[in-house]
């Protein structure tokens, strides 16, 4: 036990099975130690690198950072510099803005002032036109009275049945008659089923023929303007239904005996020979309207009548046309045959008057000649006769032929 070595191999710990001494625990101690030591130098070390990396690294970023402020700085300056260009641009814009504005408001002005000027001009013009149509109104003032005589004829005339069924059958013929030709429609035809309507316009393309009626009912009519008249307020009313029932049965008929399939249009024009019953009636009987139209019954006042001939009218023009539309076409050939015939004539004429030209030419410089020698003679510088006699005679052959060859052309242009 004086021993310390002996001391320390005294076993001091049992772990398991196994004992370990102190010895062995000291060494284990000091291993671990010299590896906590050998850790703590790793990891300063490491430390410092990681200082010294974070170091460079911010003084990288700074530099980084500086060169961006840099690039700010310079793009602020050119922005400024752009700003200013812009500012110029636009203060040059607003001033060439600002005088076209002014020479646009100068120039409304004067067309305002030259428009106002017209415009009380026309107003003077209007007001003097107005005083003579006044003077005209009056004069028609006073012929009013005579007119109203013969506005009571006619309602006396306008009272008889017959009487008016003949005034509103000539009213119709009459316009028919105005606006189509002769041929284009038949009246009091006779048709398949024994009927005679008012009025057959034919139509074109060997379409079925459109019948016209002008046998407007007009005593229930006569019965709502007496009602009107005298304010009652049940005969109003009776006579309005009295007239809708007359018009209903008047759209039957139409329908029944003038609709024949295949002979006449799907459609029929039902006459009325006024234009203010026309109008009472899509005023104040729209039922009648749409009745009308199911039973396939149109009802015309003189002015559609008018307009409706006159569509027909164009469509038989429209339908003749057509027609002669291979006659036409042939006369175009023939007209186009004598222009090419007139355009050869014309070349040919042409060239003759070209070789005219040529021959004119031609004589001319002969008859130049002739006139040299003449002022040769005249003056006395003719030259040998020997030498002289044979030129002249070839330029008189030359002229002879000169003008033979012309007498033969202008007889060939005859």
């Amino acid at each position: 036990m004086n021993d310390p070595s002996a001391f320390l191999t005294v076993p001091i710990l049992q772990i398991g099975g196994t004992g370990f001494s102190l010895g062995e625990v000291l060494a284990v101690a000091l291993a671990s130690m010299l590896v906590l030591c050998v850790l703590l130098v790793w990891l300063a070390a490491r430390a410092a690198t990681s200082r010294r990396q974070a170091a460079e690294e911010s003084v990288r970023l700074a530099r980084e950072a500086e060169a961006r402020m840099a690039e700010i700085t310079r793009a602020q300056a050119e922005m400024q510099g752009r700003m200013g260009t812009m500012a110029e641009i636009f203060s040059t814009r607003q001033a060439e803005l600002n005088k076209a504005i002014g020479e646009r408001l100068d120039g409304m002005t004067s067309r305002l002032g030259h428009s106002i000027t017209e415009q009380t001009r026309s107003t003077h013009e209007n007001l003097a036109k107005l005083q003579e149509r006044l003077a005209v109104i009056d004069t028609a003032q006073n012929n009013i009275q005579p007119l109203a005589g013969q506005v009571v004829q006619l309602q006396h005339i306008l009272s008889n049945k017959q009487t008016r069924g003949a005034f509103g059958q000539s009213r119709m013929e009459a316009i028919v008659a105005d606006g189509l030709p002769m041929g284009g429609y038949t009246f009091q035809a006779t048709l398949s089923n024994g009927t005679r309507p008012d009025c057959v316009v034919k139509m074109p393309n060997d379409t079925p023929d459109l019948v016209i009626d002008a046998k407007f009912p007009l005593e229930a009519w006569n019965a709502i303007r007496a009602a009107g008249e005298a304010e009652g307020g049940d005969a109003a009313t009776r006579a309005a239904a009295s007239f809708r029932r007359d018009v209903e049965v008047h759209i039957k008929v139409i329908a029944e005996k003038y609709l024949i399939p295949g002979e006449t249009q799907d459609v029929a024009f039902m006459f009325v020979p006024s234009e203010s019953i026309f109008a009472e009636i899509h005023e104040n009987f729209e039922g009648l309207i749409h009745r009308a139209h199911r039973a396939r019954i149109v009802i015309v006042s003189p002015s559609l009548l008018m307009l409706s001939i006159q569509v027909i009218q164009s469509v038989l023009k429209d339908a003749r046309m057509r027609e002669q539309a291979h006659l036409i076409q042939h006369e175009v050939i023939r007209l186009m045959e004598d222009v090419n015939r007139l355009d050869d004539r014309v070349r040919k004429l042409q060239g003759h008057f070209l070789q005219t030209g040529k021959d004119i030419d031609q004589i001319l410089t002969s008859t130049e000649k002739i006139t040299r020698r003449g002022q040769k003679i005249e003056a006395l510088e003719l030259g040998s006769a020997e030498a002289a006699l044979p030129e002249d005679a070839d330029q008189t052959r030359a002229a002879a032929s000169t003008t033979g060859k012309l007498r033969l052309r202008v007889i060939d242009d005859e």
